[in-house]
């Protein structure tokens, strides 16, 4: 198969779908890569050391997307990149479709065959393609809602920990699954008062096990989540429901009956955010302001830290890749029903339930699509 990396248009997004080391496996199994120039500058990797692993350069991304029959990134595509898609071309990525529905008209208009990332599933459950990501956002919201508290961007100037003799500052984490475990690993340790808030009673248990008496761990209701959140100093928004838009859990009234100076970094942007006062940010102007409270909202949070990121998804996503390059998409994604979950749309038709109701268009079930 012709695999097509390349290079990432979004804004401060330094990450690439693929390190040399994966390439050579993909190589190393008969494939060929082709990766547009200057795709891995942004994590140390010259074009020289993709062609020393096997792979091929290209000047533009037309000419990726012309040459492979699986495009392989880590962001949704761009409009100009939804426009280079063909049909039966396999597009291997992020996608976060149920709050973006130009993006999702367009991949239907592409009659591409287009697999997230963030809805493949594991045995148990859990989303592995997702988790690598949400570990890095996790720990990165803590840093981003340090300085998002400090004077100089508009917070009210409180250090997260504290020192001797001075109360800390408050953190109250809404989700107690990957974001917010890693969060809350982070806001303990620089030594923050913590809550964190979640609806399902073993999740609960499994943190209380783990954080013991370093963080308060409660269930959430609409009493419990207002409470915490006016009296919370730093709020982080971590709450997913695979493939479907994040609830809006914090509302307009809360966020004007908070603390000045308090901030919230909401992580589930990418699926349209949990707090009703966001909207999508960069890291080129992250954060804005609402009745005196800080917004953090990068819909990229991992591109920061553009390589370790891209290690983190490369380790989990390689797998995958090579099993669709082996066996081609029909094979692979028919013999594995939690690969299948991660089908959202082919040759024209939503495959993922939860983006077809979030823009009320018709759904077809996976197995259906590719039979």
């Amino acid at each position: 198969m012709h695999i097509g990396v390349p290079k990432e248009i979004k804004n401060h997004e330094y990450r690439v779908g693929m390190v040399p080391a994966s390439v050579r496996e993909l190589v190393q199994n008969g494939h060929s890569v082709v990766v547009e120039t200057n795709a891995g500058e942004g994590i140390g990797f010259s074009d020289a050391t993709y062609i020393e692993v096997g792979a091929t350069i290209a000047q533009t991304a037309a000419d990726v997307f012309a040459a492979a029959d699986m495009i392989v990134k880590v962001k949704e595509p761009q409009p100009v990149e939804c426009a280079m898609l063909r049909e039966d071309q396999i597009l291997f990525t992020y996608l976060h479709l149920a709050p973006d529905l130009p993006q999702t008209q367009a991949l239907i208009d592409s009659k591409a065959v287009c697999i997230a990332y963030e809805t493949v599933t594991d045995r148990n459950g859990g989303l592995p393609l997702l988790a690598p990501m949400s570990e890095v956002a996790g720990r990165m919201s803590i840093q981003a809602g340090a300085q998002a508290l400090e004077k100089s961007n508009h917070g009210c100037g409180m250090l997260l920990g504290g020192v001797p003799g001075v109360a800390p500052a408050k953190v109250v984490i809404i989700g107690g699954g990957m974001v917010g475990n890693n969060a809350a690993q982070m806001a303990v340790g620089l030594g923050a008062e913590v809550t964190i808030l979640d609806r399902s009673i073993d999740t609960l248990r499994r943190l209380n096990v783990q954080f013991g008496n370093t963080a308060k761990v409660l269930y959430s209701n609409a009493d419990t989540l207002e409470r915490e959140v006016l009296a919370a100093d730093l709020v982080i928004g971590g709450v997913l429901i695979p493939g479907a838009a994040a609830p809006k859990l914090v509302t307009k009234a809360h966020i004007a009956a908070m603390k000045p100076g308090s901030a919230i970094v909401d992580v589930a942007i990418d699926q349209g955010g949990c707090i009703e006062t966001s909207h999508a940010t960069t890291h080129q102007d992250p954060t804005f302001i609402v009745d005196e409270v800080v917004h953090y909202c990068v819909a990229n949070m991992p591109g920061a830290v553009p390589r370790t990121s891209t290690f983190a998804l490369n380790n989990a996503t390689l797998p995958y890749i090579l099993d669709l390059a082996n066996k081609g998409y029909k094979a692979a994604l028919s013999g594995n029903k939690d690969f299948l979950n991660g089908l959202n749309v082919i040759h024209g038709k939503i495959t993922c339930e939860s983006v077809a109701l979030a823009h009320d268009l018709p759904f077809v079930t996976p197995e259906t699509a590719i039979a």
